[in-house]
């Protein structure tokens, strides 16, 4: 009899850890899951500050992000030429757009979207700028 009450308590016990190592997992996977969205979040914040910051300085650019802002300029440049030559077309062939729906590739841009954000600019210790200046660059 005492080897069936030492062989339920040692199951009691191990279903006990198995409940609170579940319990654990689920917490892991919850805070997990709660971290993708925080980043997801921060994400979609650099993409709005992208935004905001090409809208207002993107054809005076500091010198930090002059090349980006340039990509961004000459993207949006090439698809007006593309739309401008896909217009051509369409009138060369009379080609109807329900003609060219089965064909077309997403290719819309919402306007002043950066194509991918650009890497944060920690403020500087001494002065707190993040003016693009000597101490934004990156170290070599």
């Amino acid at each position: 009899m005492a080897f069936f009450d030492d062989l339920k308590s040692k199951a009691a016990e191990l279903t006990q850890v198995g409940v609170a190592k579940s319990k654990q997992l689920a917490e892991i996977a919850k805070l997990n899951l709660a971290n993708s969205g925080e980043e997801d979040a921060i994400r979609k914040a650099y993409i709005e500050i992208g935004k905001l910051y090409y809208a207002e300085r993107g054809m005076a650019p500091e010198a930090a992000y002059s090349a980006l802002c340039e990509k961004i300029t000459t993207a949006k440049i090439n698809i007006e030429e593309n739309k401008a030559r896909i217009a051509e077309l369409k009138e060369e062939g009379s080609i109807k757009d329900s003609d060219v729906e089965s064909v077309v590739v997403e290719t819309e841009v919402p306007a002043e979207e950066p194509t991918e954000p650009a890497a944060p600019v920690e403020p500087h210790e001494d002065c707190g700028c993040c003016c693009g200046c000597e101490k934004d660059k990156p170290q070599e």
